[in-house]
């Protein structure tokens, strides 16, 4: 599908990524990992030809579609959601309007008889059958479905996009994509603004895509529900295994170990073999057989262990002074964003060194309280913060709140003062921002260095209360730990708006839960909160709907919908197993295509038979779609 050959790119004198050799294929699901900045998403622009290498080469048929997922995107205003979805069919909306044109005509014209009149009849003929083929018949019923799968409701298709967050404007453009038959999905870090319920969506729809895909993400999680293989970049080099990231950890560290081992013993060997050299050296009977062990270990291919990039930014946050013993008093406090109600008489009091989790699905307020706290927001009610209070914030889209045009190094000596400023080299020093890399302007950062970024601009404000809106949006995982560290030696008061239990673990001694405008205390960690909702993770919590079928309701179910749905069941099996069997047989077409084209393809029928194959492929998996739902149906 895509051959990419001795790809090289540079910045500013230094390869990014040099002499990179790899293949993409259909049924690929690559998880691109690395630490922030290493290259994934300069990887997925050139890959997607929005950037070009310094050199190399990217082989792919001319006809290839790929879809490219950007971790900033530009919308054009005054569409609403459906007519920004709709704008992945350019080509079926282009013909709607030329037969709307001629249908236009037919109806204007009265020369029934004429050859003008007998060409339109052709022409919209001909319109109509390309507008079939090309699914013009259901692209609109396709579309409400992806936009339900993720996140959206009916009464939200008619709304402007520009009412929605950067998030939600996100998920418009994750569902054109998925709407456009790619043969290739490049995604950059598609979960961090999806709640519990939409990445789950996601997951099953990339687990089934027959195409190739290729993610960046730091979410372990998916990227072990989705991908089948992992390709790491690392100081200027990839290392490719055919597993999803979990166990691409454990082969990555027993290939090193064997390395290191393999490296141990033949050290040993080269050692023996100069203590031979400077021997035989000194007497003029051996010297020739000096001469050929000097050859010898010449020649020999001295094993290298593949190097860890274990640079880390470093980070403590100082308390600025004691503030008092009350944080923030809050009491009634209501919001709502138009006729959408999202909190009501909210009362809540945070004393200090509370260290606090904000959970729940998303929409539900954790953000909207956060930022009330921090007085970025207008409400009901009343909101006081105590003596001495100094709030740091942490927002959850740092792209807002940061000046594309502003260098790194610019940006920090803005935030600072006269007593702080002399040391913003070093504190750019300690988040890995050295040297040049000050140099850079913010809009060319990737997510996580901008996250950084924020991070090393929070250090420049006193404070001794943390607000953290999603902290680990865009972090690698190195990054992650060293964050969590920091947080636990925090000593002030935090409040973490999160749906990463790892990260939270260990962090919080009280959960607020979110939910139908409300929210319930308690008092314990966030494994304490899980056992008190009897699951075992937030994944479980988050996907929950409001309105839940009691275990008397499901007892009711009546003896022919357990039949349907067992009937359902067994049809689903036997669809995954026709589109598993269809999935491996274009495999070994395409395969026998990169051995041997011409003989492949000068068999009769060959492309007919071949596209009849991708056909059923598509029917099969619309008809798993179809009975899914059905499922869920009669399951609830």
């Amino acid at each position: 599908m895509m051959n990419i050959h001795n790809l090289s790119i540079s910045f500013q004198g230094e390869y990014l990524f040099e002499d990179i050799t790899f293949k993409l294929g259909n049924g690929d699901r690559v998880g691109l990992i690395g630490k922030n900045g290493a290259g994934k998403s300069t990887m997925l622009k050139i890959l997607s030809k929005e950037m070009e290498p310094d050199t190399g080469q990217i082989a792919a048929d001319k006809e290839l579609k790929i879809g490219f997922l950007k971790q900033d995107i530009d919308f054009v205003l005054g569409r609403t959601v459906l007519e920004e979805a709709y704008e992945a069919f350019t080509e079926i909306k282009g013909l709607e309007a030329r037969i709307h044109d001629i249908n236009t005509q037919l109806a204007e014209r009265t020369d029934y008889e004429s050859d003008g009149y007998h060409q339109l009849m052709v022409d919209i003929n001909e319109l109509q059958h390309q507008y079939e083929i090309l699914g013009g018949y259901n692209y609109q019923g396709d579309t409400e479905k992806i936009l339900q799968g993720l996140g959206f409701q009916r009464e939200d298709f008619n709304k402007l996009t520009d009412t929605f967050s950067g998030g939600w404007r996100m998920r418009i453009e994750l569902a054109k994509l998925l709407l456009q038959n790619n043969d290739i999905l490049l995604l950059d870090e598609p979960t961090n603004h999806l709640d519990i319920e939409s990445i789950i969506w996601l997951e099953g729809f990339l687990k089934n895509y027959a195409g190739a895909v290729a993610i960046v993400s730091h979410d372990k999680m998916f990227l072990d529900n989705v991908t089948n293989r992992t390709i790491e970049i690392s100081l200027g080099r990839i290392y490719d295994y055919p597993k999803p990231y979990s166990k691409y950890l454990v082969l990555r560290e027993e290939l090193r170990t064997q390395q290191l081992a393999s490296q141990k013993n033949q050290q040993k060997q080269i050692e023996h073999t100069e203590k031979l050299i400077e021997k035989f050296r000194a007497k003029a009977s051996k010297a020739t057989m000096a001469q050929s062990l000097i050859k010898k270990l010449d020649k020999i291919d001295r094993i290298e262990v593949d190097e860890d990039d274990n640079s880390v930014m470093t980070l403590n946050f100082p308390v600025s002074i004691t503030p008092g013993k009350i944080i923030v008093e809050a009491e009634k406090i209501s919001k709502n964003y138009g006729h959408n109600q999202v909190l009501k008489n909210i009362d809540l009091l945070v004393e200090r060194d509370s260290k606090i989790a904000f959970v729940g699905q998303n929409g539900q307020g954790k953000s909207t309280l956060a930022k009330i706290i921090v007085g970025e927001l207008k409400h009901e009610g009343h909101l006081k913060l105590g003596h001495n209070v100094q709030i740091g914030y942490f927002a959850q889209n740092q792209a807002e709140y940061l000046n594309g045009n502003k260098t790194v190094l610019d940006t920090m000596i803005d935030a600072a003062n006269e007593k702080n400023r002399s040391k913003v080299r070093d504190i750019l020093g300690s988040f890995l921002f050295r040297g040049d890399e000050a140099g850079k302007y913010v809009r060319v950062l990737s997510g996580g260095e901008r996250n950084r970024l924020a991070l090393a601009k929070l250090m420049l404000q006193p404070f001794n209360v943390l607000v953290m809106d999603e902290p680990t949006n865009h972090l690698d995982i190195k990054s992650k730990n060293v964050l969590k560290e920091a947080l636990k030696r925090f000593e002030g008061t935090l409040i973490l708006v999160s749906h990463d239990r790892d990260f939270l673990q260990g962090l919080t001694k009280t959960v607020f839960e979110f939910k139908d405008h409300k929210i319930k205390e308690y008092l314990g960690d966030i494994d304490y909160y899980l056992e008190q909702r009897k699951v075992d993770s937030l994944r479980e919590v988050e996907k929950r709907t409001v309105v839940k079928e009691t275990p008397k309701e499901k007892k009711q179910q009546s003896y022919e919908d357990q039949k349907k749905l067992k009937s359902l069941n067994n049809r689903l099996s036997n669809i995954e197993a026709e589109i598993s069997q269809l999935e491996k047989d274009i495999k070994a077409i395409d395969l026998s295509l990169e051995i041997n084209y011409e003989e492949v393809t000068s068999k009769p029928n060959f492309f007919d038979s071949y596209q009849q194959k991708k056909a059923q492929l598509k029917d099969a998996m619309q008809k798993w779609e179809d009975v899914q739902l059905e499922i869920e149906l009669y399951s609830n």
